[in-house]
């Protein structure tokens, strides 16, 4: 609870997007929503922590599979999977389960701007067969995986800028969104598959969940079904934040890019 205290322009941001998010809600249920958030980021750093001491046997202490058959089903294709997921629960813990249970996959990060943390992170996520490549690398990344049939992890949850980005609904609010995704399951035909880490209270564990392959939009025009599709995964997105709001990142200013002429959110 030590950072939800301590991290006042954080937990501003958090509000404003509660508010637009849910503007019926009172003020105290969204600071409830944002207390349960930074005891789960803080839940997330003291298991990322023990990541060397879990091996494949002790592994499901932490985490189990919800719907291992739709990743089983997706794989079976042969032409690549793309996780669509977000900063949700245990988005960290997700990956290195997956790895540790052997289906090691490629992530997509943003390097983080100390270089010494950025080694110490990257160490971490690849230590059973996890491979990472930048954003900066993406398209390329992206295209080579699917070619090999492998499986791609992807944070499609964060705020972008033109041309990469285009606005889509999320929350009935305008957000610029990466294509990227959508364009390279366009030209692949890989899989796309919802990939949630939940943190479930009842369990006192996560919960790795798998939804079955979206049905991609697909009428031809490529511009237009790249667009159309990038709706559908935020449209998902949004769905597991409206069933779980105290898990999804709030703290990040989603909203920050606005269409031309439009005034900043925060």
């Amino acid at each position: 609870m030590f950072m939800y205290f301590a991290h006042r322009r954080l937990r501003a941001v958090g509000l404003r997007n509660l508010d637009l998010a849910f503007p019926e809600r009172s003020r105290k249920e969204k600071l409830r929503i944002l207390r349960f958030l930074f005891q789960g980021l803080g839940r997330q750093l003291a298991e990322f922590a023990l990541f060397p001491r879990y091996r494949k046997e002790s592994v499901s202490k932490i985490a189990v599979y919800d719907g291992f058959q739709n990743f089983a089903e997706a794989r079976a294709r042969g032409k690549g999977i793309l996780f669509l997921t977000a900063h949700f629960g245990g988005w960290e813990i997700g990956s290195f389960v997956h790895s540790l249970n052997g289906n090691a996959m490629n992530i997509v990060v943003r390097p983080l701007d100390n270089p010494y943390v950025d080694a110490f992170v990257d160490r971490y996520r690849t230590l059973h067969g996890n491979r990472t490549f930048g954003k900066q690398d993406f398209a390329r990344g992206l295209l080579t995986s699917m070619k090999r049939g492998e499986v791609v992890g992807i944070l499609m949850d964060t705020n972008m800028t033109p041309p990469q980005g285009a606005f889509v609904d999320f929350f009935g609010v305008p957000a610029c969104t990466a294509t990227g995704v959508a364009r390279v399951a366009l030209h692949t035909d890989a899989a796309v598959l919802p990939a949630f880490t939940i943190w479930d209270k009842e369990l006192g564990k996560y919960k790795i969940r798998f939804d079955p392959a979206l049905q991609l939009v697909k009428t031809g025009d490529d511009e237009a079904d790249a667009v159309a599709n990038t709706a559908l995964f935020t449209k998902v997105i949004e769905g597991y934040a409206r069933r779980y709001p105290e898990q999804w990142l709030w703290v990040h200013r989603r909203w920050k890019t606005r269409p031309q002429g439009e005034p900043s959110v925060y």
